[in-house]
C-alpha cells in the first residue's frame, strides 16, 4: 500500500490467501446478492448498500444497491476501516471526519455523510470485506437494525461459501472426468494382453484337450472384450467432449474480457493505458480458471499501482500445448 494513512490488520498476509481461496469472479456475482443487499438498505432505511470485498489494492463492489460503483482503490474506501473491526464500523458524518473530507464519494454529486459497516468475517476470523450502507443525510441506526444487518453479513459469507464448495465440486468433477480418460487409456494394454493370450490359448485348445480350461478362458475372453470395448467407446465420447466448451467456457478470450472489464477503470482512474493481448488462434482452447483472476489481478493491480502517470502496462497471454498438457504463459 502506497498511503502510510492506510490500516492494515495485523493478519494481513493470511487475510488476503483466505480471500484469494474462494477464487471469486468479482464482476459476475451480482446475481447471487441481489434480493439480499436490497434487503441490507430497507432493513438499515439507507439509499445505499454495498458488498464490498478487499484485496490488497482493491475494493471490490460485488453487489450495490442505490450505486452504481464496480470498484475503487483501497486506500480511498471507508471499508478499509471496517476490516480492522471485530463488530462494526460507523461515521455519522464523512464530511465531518478527516479521514474522508476529500474523499469523491463525500463531495458533489453523492454528498454521502452517513455509514455504517460491518465486517464480512470467515469461520476462521477473517475479515475479507464488509457489508456497508450508506446515506446522504445524518442517521443513527438502532441495536436492532444492527443486529439484523450483522445477520445478512453472516448470510452473505454462507453464500460465498456456499459459491466456493459449487465451484471445488466442479473442480473435482473436471478431474474425475481426466481420471476416467486415463483410466481408458490405461486399461487397454493389460485388456488387449489378455485377449491375445485367451486367443493362444483357444488356438491350441485341441491339443491340450482341456475342455473346461477352454470354456473358462472363452468367458474371459469375452469378457475382456466387453470391457474393452468399453474403453473404446470411453475415448470416443471423450474425443467428442474436447471439441465441445468445457467446464464453465473459461478460455483466453474470456480470461482477456473479464481482465479488462476488471482493471481498466483502476488504469483510466490513474492515466495509465492498459493492454491485454492474446493469441486468436488459441482464445477459444478450453483452460481452468483456478485463481487465474487473483494472481494476475494482484500482478495488474500492483503494476498499475507503481506505473506512472501516462505510461503502460501491457499484460501478453499465450497458450502452449505439449503432450496433453496446456501451459499458460503470462507476461
Amino acid at each position: 500500500m502506497s498511503s502510510s494513512n492506510t490500516p492494515i490488520p495485523l493478519n494481513e498476509m493470511e487475510r488476503i490467501i483466505t480471500l484469494s481461496d474462494y477464487d471469486l469472479d468479482y464482476s459476475g456475482l451480482e446475481n447471487n446478492f441481489k434480493d439480499i443487499i436490497h434487503l441490507a438498505a430497507r432493513v438499515a432505511g439507507t439509499e445505499i448498500s454495498l458488498i464490498n470485498l478487499i484485496d490488497s489494492f482493491t475494493q471490490w463492489s460485488i453487489a450495490h444497491h442505490g450505486l452504481e460503483i464496480d470498484q475503487m482503490p483501497r486506500e480511498e474506501s471507508v471499508c478499509q476501516y471496517t476490516i480492522m473491526e471485530e463488530d462494526h464500523f460507523e461515521v455519522e458524518d464523512l464530511s465531518a471526519d478527516d479521514r474522508f473530507t476529500d474523499k469523491f464519494y463525500v463531495d458533489k454529486p453523492l454528498s454521502l455523510r452517513y455509514y455504517f459497516g460491518i465486517p464480512l468475517k470467515t469461520s476462521t476470523g477473517f475479515n475479507i470485506g464488509a457489508l456497508c450502507v450508506l446515506d446522504t443525510n445524518f442517521k443513527k441506526l438502532t441495536p436492532e437494525k444492527v443486529e439484523l444487518l450483522k445477520l445478512i453479513a453472516n448470510e452473505i459469507v454462507n453464500r460465498l461459501n456456499t459459491i466456493k464448495l459449487l465451484q471445488e465440486l466442479k473442480s473435482k468433477l473436471n478431474d474425475a472426468k481426466e481420471t476416467h480418460k486415463r483410466v481408458a487409456h490405461d486399461i487397454r494394454g493389460p485388456l488387449s494382453g489378455i485377449i491375445g493370450i485367451s486367443e493362444i490359448i483357444s488356438e491350441r485348445g485341441n491339443e491340450n484337450q482341456l475342455d473346461e480350461v477352454m470354456d473358462f478362458v472363452t468367458l474371459i475372453h469375452k469378457s475382456s472384450r466387453s470391457i474393452l470395448d468399453l474403453a473404446d467407446e470411453i475415448l470416443t465420447e471423450e474425443k467428442k467432449r474436447l471439441g465441445e466448451p468445457q467446464g464453465d467456457g473459461f478460455n483466453l478470450s474470456v480470461f482477456k474480457e473479464k481482465l479488462e472489464k476488471l482493471y481498466f477503470p483502476q488504469a483510466q482512474n490513474k492515466g495509465i493505458a492498459l493492454h491485454v493481448n492474446n493469441d486468436p488462434k488459441l482464445a477459444t482452447i478450453p483452460i481452468s480458471k483456478n485463481k487465474l483472476l487473483q494472481i494476475v489481478g494482484n500482478l495488474i493491480s500492483n503494476a498499475i499501482k507503481f506505473t506512472a502517470q501516462g505510461g503502460s502496462v501491457t499484460v501478453d497471454l499465450d497458450l502452449a500445448l505439449e503432450m496433453n498438457n496446456k501451459i499458460l504463459k503470462i507476461t
